[in-house]
């Protein structure tokens, strides 16, 4: 894959506080990309200055397109759902995207009518907007940010307030937007279970700092579990592992760290018996992806 955005230390103060301090994040093109936090980590700050709506204060970020070339035609080729979504009240979904349209010279009304359906409003009519529910508001202001046919696509919280079945409809469509549309997304969320669902990499930001940045299988490699074995020969016990097939272990002064089947305790310790070696100690650590969240940030709990 090739980089489609790249932000360098980028940071952005407001008032002398600084909402994001040199956030240095990759994100490949084809691919969504995660951005998880707490509310005011930053998130919002960070998709602002990528959409053009607010300058850096320093550090800088590029938009690439498919040549890796940054061009001025690129701009034009980024959709953005930052906040609420800007819709006319009393005007039907159709009558919004036109108004979009219209600002941006499309002239397309079947375009326009198969973005609807592509996002599951096409058979809203002409109901006004003010009635829809905030799952159909969320998914209008998608289709609102596709109809310059972008190849970025930047989503502040889309899920944020949503019933189950919002959520879920959301998700699909972002889901359906990267494998069928090919297009490239920075979603933000403060919900770490519900974006797992969709990202393929993950930037964890906090008080404005990005603490890490990861692809999904990394951060499971980083959150599977592990056997803590103490025994009273752990020199054999190394021997005996190797034996039955585990090879991806530790050893540390007094126990071994256990990662390969690392959930087949009682087998191991049957063996290490028949070997006549003395399980003194053995527990399963791990951590959620929510566990390894909050150590990363220290907190407790999401806001």
């Amino acid at each position: 894959m090739s980089i489609i955005v790249f932000t360098d230390r980028i940071s952005k103060a407001y008032g002398g506080k600084l909402a994001v301090n040199q956030v240095s994040i990759h994100v490949e093109r084809g691919e969504v990309y995660g951005l998880i936090g707490r509310n005011g980590a930053g998130k919002t700050t960070l998709l602002k200055m990528l959409a053009n709506l607010a300058t850096p204060t320093s550090g800088s970020y590029a938009i690439y397109d498919v040549n890796g070339q940054q061009t001025p035609e690129m701009r034009s080729k980024v959709g953005v759902l930052i906040e609420d979504p800007g819709v006319f009240q009393n005007l039907s979904a159709f009558q919004n995207l036109k108004a979009k349209a219209i600002a941006s010279g499309i002239k397309n009304d079947q375009y326009l009518n198969d973005l609807l359906s592509f996002v599951g409003l096409y058979g809203v009519g002409k109901k006004p907007v003010k009635n829809f529910s905030l799952g159909m508001r969320q998914r209008l202001g998608i289709a609102i940010a596709m109809v310059n046919e972008p190849e970025l696509l930047l989503l502040d919280e889309p899920i944020n307030g949503l019933d189950p079945q919002g959520i879920a409809e959301v998700r699909n469509l972002i889901h359906r937007l990267c494998v069928e549309k090919h297009i490239s997304i920075i979603i933000s969320s403060h919900i770490l279970e519900e974006l797992s669902k969709v990202a393929n990499r993950y930037g964890i930001i906090h008080n404005g700092v990005l603490m890490a940045e990861a692809t999904k299988e990394e951060l499971l490699s980083r959150c599977s579990p592990r056997l803590i074995l103490r025994t009273s020969d752990n020199n054999a016990a190394q021997l005996l592992l190797r034996e039955i097939g585990i090879n991806d272990f530790s050893v540390f002064d007094d126990h071994l760290e256990i990662r390969e089947r690392a959930l087949e305790g009682g087998a191991i310790s049957m063996a290490l018996a028949q070997k006549g070696i003395q399980t003194l100690e053995m527990k399963t650590e791990g951590q959620s992806l929510e566990d390894y969240y909050f150590r990363l940030t220290g907190g407790a709990t999401y806001v």
